[in-house]
């Protein structure tokens, strides 16, 4: 099943990452709200905002989706000056 998720992916358009979103990247770090041994988890949601994304979905709820955190999250990217994306996992899109 691994093989195939990573076949599926291959013709997924990649989003780059750009200097806004290293910059939006420093800035969720900056706050301590994500941690920095954990920055590819603030990368993944600067991604997501920078590039416009109306769903970051994920699997991380230590740090990606955590009610602790996401509407701090949220506001940072919206001063930063950019959409954060609803943040969820598949099982919050099932109960829609």
């Amino acid at each position: 099943m691994a093989a195939a998720r990573s076949a599926a992916m291959l013709s997924l358009p990649r989003l780059a990452a750009t200097e806004d979103v290293r910059e939006l990247t420093a800035g969720i770090l900056r706050t301590g709200l994500i941690p920095t041994k954990a920055e590819v988890d603030a990368s993944h949601i600067a991604v997501a905002s920078v590039h416009r994304m109306d769903i970051l979905l994920t699997w991380n709820c230590a740090h990606i989706h955590n009610i602790a955190i996401s509407r701090q999250i949220e506001r940072l990217c919206t001063r930063a000056g950019w959409p954060c994306p609803a943040i969820c996992t598949p099982f919050d899109l099932l109960e829609s």
